[in-house]
């Protein structure tokens, strides 16, 4: 087997092409993006092609979130995606930190394996578009995000979500402000907000953080009337009212995901306030 490779932020569009081959949604900026705010390793062929990639991305100094393991089809069954998950977990365990990622049903037995154990079930919904704005409750409005919100999403986010990611929502918020909302009271505090992002084949919605379900669906239903469509949304299952919204409008569900850790990281397990995830690729 070819030795394993650093991926530089520089090495986006080259590597691209393993998530294309795999029906994935990212995009060259989503590559560059976490290519350079995470660390990625992979292996090239004897003509220098990315056969196959892994992805770490601190989100706090306790947690970091594995992603992007693709293993183009001509090396696969070889132990590939395997190694690189190893390397993946030997730099998350050398900076003392928890293991975090989103296993599909295929993966999560490898995991399991591996000392993995499950936090909450998450569901992939594909929207084509969204026909019914759903109101905020009374004394919520929403609002298009400005750079001035930009201070206080962290501070926010941080303990509803677990996760301490000021770079990656600064990121979102500014890479598709027009995806961008977040809902208040008349007093100014933050009950919300929800980010999103253009896509491969769709737009991303998430994460949508809030301080309740009906905040939470607020916001979704108003992301995704902020652009024609198709969208795509990785929501707890935990989520009821999110879930009855999104079957109304005609969502579907090809698959779905189990949340994990290799460790206890404090709140990760609780999506009471996660109404729509990042993407199993940013945590």
């Amino acid at each position: 087997m070819a030795s394993i490779e650093s991926i530089a932020p520089d090495e986006a569009e080259a590597v691209w092409p393993l998530s294309i081959e795999a029906g994935w949604n990212q995009n060259v900026a989503d590559w560059r993006f976490m290519l350079g705010a995470g660390r990625g390793f992979g292996l090239k062929n004897a003509a220098g092609v990315w056969e196959a990639s892994s992805l770490v991305l601190p989100l706090g100094q306790q947690l970091a979130w594995i992603s992007m393991v693709l293993v183009t089809r001509s090396r696969r069954s070889g132990g590939v995606g395997t190694s690189l998950l190893k390397r993946c977990l030997d730099e998350v365990k050398a900076n003392g930190a928890v293991a975090g990622l989103d296993a599909t049903e295929q993966g999560r037995p490898i995991y399991l394996k591996l000392g993995f154990h499950d936090l909450y079930k998450i569901t992939r919904w594909h929207l084509e578009g969204a026909k019914d704005l759903v109101p905020p409750p009374a004394g919520v409005a929403l609002r298009p995000f400005t750079i001035a919100d930009l201070p206080k999403l962290p501070t926010y986010d941080r303990p509803l979500s677990g996760m301490e990611r000021p770079t990656l929502l600064a990121h979102l918020a500014t890479r598709q402000p027009g995806l961008a909302w977040v809902a208040e009271t008349p007093s100014g505090k933050l009950m919300g907000f929800s980010l999103g992002r253009e896509g491969r084949n769709a737009w991303s919605i998430g994460p949508v953080i809030a301080d309740n379900e009906a905040v939470g669906l607020a916001l979704i239903s108003r992301a995704t009337t902020a652009a024609k469509g198709p969208f795509i949304l990785d929501v707890p299952e935990a989520h009821g009212a999110v879930r009855h919204w999104l079957e109304k409008q005609g969502a579907v569900s090809p698959r779905g995901y189990m949340r994990m850790t290799l460790g206890t990281a404090k709140k990760l397990d609780d999506p009471a306030h996660v109404f729509a995830l990042a993407g199993p690729e940013l945590g």
